[in-house]
């Protein structure tokens, strides 16, 4: 089991989801500890909650890392408002992912300046480095990854994976589906229940294993209770760990 880790992450941080991400922290800290809970940052979530230096907010998520949270920055609208080309790319966008992969189809300039804005607005709030990059969604198109590699960000994740971004063929650290939940529907919220039920068994053998939360998650009883039970299961096998716990070899 020593060998073995787990991390775990809150996604969609931000004065936004402030008391979601609350509950969320408080219903994580029964199975995991809070300082290898990781917090993915939204600077401005939809352009209607900005994250601004100086304010209480702000020196929350500082009091969060400097208590030893990992800080990545998660796009910066969390919103995609580009239009498209191809069917299928227009199907991931749209439906996949609630226009939320913000990070799908920019251009590598714009991605560029919104993953460098992010960063410099977020270190500058909590005072250190940030962990990394990780996209809305977790959907990347072809200027996300050239930016990220320009950038130099230390890590980055998807669905499957965690790797650095430029990096060594970027070569993935850890593989592996993540263990994630699904609020926006009926039909979603079941499937996802069905997979968090069906995933452990299949990571126990993996050296990492991922789960990952959001504020809506709070919103369905089922859904909380799929997330105690996953931990406690995945507890078992893996100890929780930290995201930087996978450049130190």
């Amino acid at each position: 089991m020593a060998d073995k880790l787990l991390l775990t992450s809150i996604h969609d941080v931000g004065p936004r989801s402030e008391s979601q991400v609350d509950r969320l922290r408080d219903h994580l800290a029964q199975h995991v500890p809070l300082d290898h809970v990781a917090l993915l940052v939204v600077p401005d979530h939809w352009g209607e909650a900005p994250l601004k230096a100086g304010t209480p907010y702000a020196a929350r998520l500082r009091s969060w890392a400097e208590t030893g949270a990992e800080i990545f920055v998660h796009g910066w609208f969390h919103r995609d408002t580009v239009v498209h080309e191809g069917f299928a790319a227009r199907m991931k966008a749209k439906h996949m992912t609630a226009s939320e992969g913000e990070f799908l189809g920019l251009d590598e300039a714009e991605a560029y300046r919104r993953m460098n804005e992010g960063r410099a607005l977020i270190e500058d709030i909590i005072g250190r480095p940030t962990a990394g990059f990780i996209a809305p969604a977790w959907l990347y198109g072809p200027g996300a990854h050239a930016a990220m590699a320009r950038i130099g960000f230390p890590l980055a994740e998807d669905h499957w994976r965690v790797w650095q971004p430029g990096r060594d063929g970027e070569a993935p650290l850890a593989s592996g589906p993540v263990i994630t939940w699904a609020s926006r529907s009926k039909p979603r919220i079941a499937s996802s229940l069905l997979a968090a039920a069906a995933l452990p068994p299949v990571l126990r053998h993996k050296p990492v294993a991922r789960v990952a939360v959001h504020p809506g998650d709070t919103t369905v009883p089922a859904l909380l209770g799929s997330i105690s039970t996953t931990l406690k299961r995945m507890t078992r096998s893996h100890r929780p760990g930290r995201y930087g716990d996978l450049l130190a070899g």
